[in-house]
């Protein structure tokens, strides 16, 4: 699968870009499921100022999407039109201790690096970014949480830039966090955080750390080709429970494969298209609600069209 390549035509109308402008990049294979597309031109931004800068410059006609570490995310196999942009690099991966218990981090920063860092500083509350994969500025998007932690609970602010390239700041309340879910315009592209800690020791944080390790490589398919948690918990329910009950666990589409050891996880086995992992991802919603009567959200972020016929 080949876009046409307008990457010369986008550079055109940014001379002063500074980032990685890449035609036709392979973004399937970064994610963690390995399978999928490309994007017709990625974008890696130098600085937020560049970020902002190409923004303003892009034609609005041309449709964006941002990913990040590609833990939570399938990339369809027709791949992504238009522009997608991964921050990365030094600019958006820097994580800093402030004063008063609070961390700086940019929206590149992986999350387990932040609670490491967290930890080491004697900063307590943010341990369990230690059991979310992926990076922070997901972690904002869909107010991602683990063992009893989530975003909402220790975020300061959160700053980012537009689709026309304007910087944008959002308080905890601003952002509109639910569960899995934040309510930030959807053409905001986050770019650094601000978490509140309280004071703890190293020790116990790290042990607390090391417990949440443990539990999830004790529950979970953490070494295979997989996208974390597909479905979110429906109120009342646990989804990995209602999966169960349809019967669901271990079942197969191709190389595509609902994890025996946590069935609501989906496994690349080795060959999967980004299809068979959707489609059946779709068969395991159409089983439970037709066994019990409820009905799943995919959490897995799903983007591009699907492969022509």
């Amino acid at each position: 699968m080949r876009f046409p390549d307008i990457a010369d035509d986008l550079k055109a109308l940014a001379p002063r870009l500074r980032g990685r402008l890449i035609a036709n990049a392979p973004i399937g294979e970064t994610t963690w499921f390995r399978t999928g597309g490309p994007a017709q031109a990625l974008f890696s931004p130098a600085d937020g100022e560049d970020l902002a800068y190409f923004l303003a410059s892009l034609p609005s006609e041309i449709p964006v999407e941002t990913i990040g570490l590609g833990s939570n995310l399938i990339v369809r196999d027709g791949g992504v039109s238009g522009v997608v942009i991964r921050l990365g690099g030094r600019a958006f991966g820097t994580i800093e201790v402030l004063d008063d218990y609070r961390i700086r981090a940019g929206a590149a920063a992986p999350d387990q690096l932040v609670a490491k860092a967290a930890a080491s500083a004697g900063v307590d509350g943010l341990a369990f970014l230690r059991g979310v994969p992926g990076s922070i500025g997901g972690a904002l998007r869909m107010n991602a949480g683990a063992h009893g932690g989530e975003v909402k609970d220790a975020l300061v602010e959160a700053r980012g830039v537009n689709r026309s390239g304007a910087s944008r700041t959002f308080s905890t309340v601003q952002m509109g966090f639910s569960y899995r879910h934040s309510s930030a315009p959807e053409d905001v592209i986050f770019t650094i955080a601000t978490f509140q800690g309280r004071a703890g020791d190293p020790a116990a944080i790290g042990a607390e750390m090391d417990g949440i390790t443990r539990a999830r490589e004790a529950s979970q398919p953490i070494r295979e080709k997989t996208g974390g948690s597909t479905f979110k918990n429906p109120t009342g329910f646990k989804a990995w429970e209602l999966i169960d009950k349809a019967g669901c666990r271990g079942l197969r589409l191709g190389d595509a494969e609902v994890s025996t050891m946590h069935c609501n996880f989906l496994i690349n086995l080795g060959h999967a298209t980004a299809a068979d992992l959707e489609s059946l991802g779709e068969e395991v919603r159409r089983r439970v609600l037709e066994t019990c009567g409820v009905a799943l959200e995919w959490e897995i972020k799903r983007i591009g069209a699907p492969a022509a016929a």
